[in-house]
């Protein structure tokens, strides 16, 4: 079952979607007396069938909701299919188990050479904190070698928001940067009680503290497929398309993948991971 962390984070995160929430987006009828804005938690436990005390407990971390009620209380909140999968996991369900001893090194080895066979495709695997375990010559020629940052910082999340190289690479970082915070935190789960979640929050919230209402919203979401534009130093814009999988021998890992959209990208990959590769000191945002 969840942790006590994990069950106060699903308060707040019921909460936070709650206080969202319009009645008339539920078929309530809105009154002038209306103290605070969303729904009442009186109102939510009605629509879920629940009682009002047992839900002000959810919120609050105090009690632990089965699988049923937690469904009719999502259902209640308007709650997409991220959102449920998220609630879920905080309260212990459909979490996989935490990988075992040397199990990450023997998934980057079994991954490594998929990750090569790519060679103008800047691919990555991640583990389920978002560190990077393995990546490929394009994504070290494009993002710059992983090598080179503090292994504490070596995280996708860390990269995203406070390396500069990689922001100023990517156009438009922003949306993808939110995406993938949404996303760990969709599959975060109990996790969060890991010491290595708190640690990557930690350097976060000391490396790139103007973007600290991010690892403080409670909003998730998949990491999805989208095309981005790059912007390496001499090479020219370059479009990439990115998706993502799950390795079978451990789900809670990712491999991320940008591909070349088209013939023109794909030669000014090759020629960007082509080129002799020059180690840059880490820089960080802010």
């Amino acid at each position: 079952m969840s942790t006590p962390l994990a069950s106060q984070e699903l308060g707040a995160f019921l909460r936070a979607h709650r206080e969202q929430l319009k009645p008339a987006d539920v078929g309530l009828r809105s009154t002038a007396r209306r103290r605070t804005p969303g729904l009442r938690r009186e109102e939510v436990a009605s629509l879920s069938g629940v009682g009002l005390a047992w839900y002000t407990w959810l919120e609050q971390g105090r009690v632990t909701a089965s699988r049923q009620v937690l469904e009719a209380v999502t259902r209640a909140l308007q709650l997409d299919a991220a959102g449920l999968r998220h609630a879920m996991r905080l309260a212990g369900y459909h979490e996989p188990a935490a990988p075992a001893d040397g199990a990450a090194a023997r998934l980057a080895g079994a991954v490594q050479p998929v990750l090569d066979s790519w060679p103008a495709s800047p691919a990555v695997l991640l583990d389920r904190h978002f560190d990077l375990l393995g990546w490929n010559a394009a994504w070290a020629a494009l993002w710059g070698p992983p090598e080179a940052v503090p292994a504490d910082r070596r995280n996708l999340m860390w990269l995203m928001a406070a390396d500069r190289r990689l922001r100023g690479v990517l156009r438009d970082w922003e949306p993808l940067a939110m995406n993938v915070f949404q996303h760990f935190r969709a599959q975060a789960g109990p996790a969060l009680a890991d010491p290595r979640t708190g640690e990557v929050y930690r350097r976060l919230d000391q490396d790139a503290p103007e973007l600290r209402h991010w690892w403080g919203c409670h909003s998730v979401a998949e990491l999805t497929a989208r095309t981005v534009t790059v912007e390496p130093a001499g090479v020219g814009p370059v479009r990439l398309s990115l998706s993502s999988f799950h390795p079978v021998d451990d789900p809670s890992a990712l491999v991320l993948i940008f591909t070349p959209v088209a013939a023109e990208d794909r030669s000014r990959m090759t020629d960007l991971v082509d080129r002799p590769l020059r180690p840059l000191p880490v820089q960080q945002a802010g």
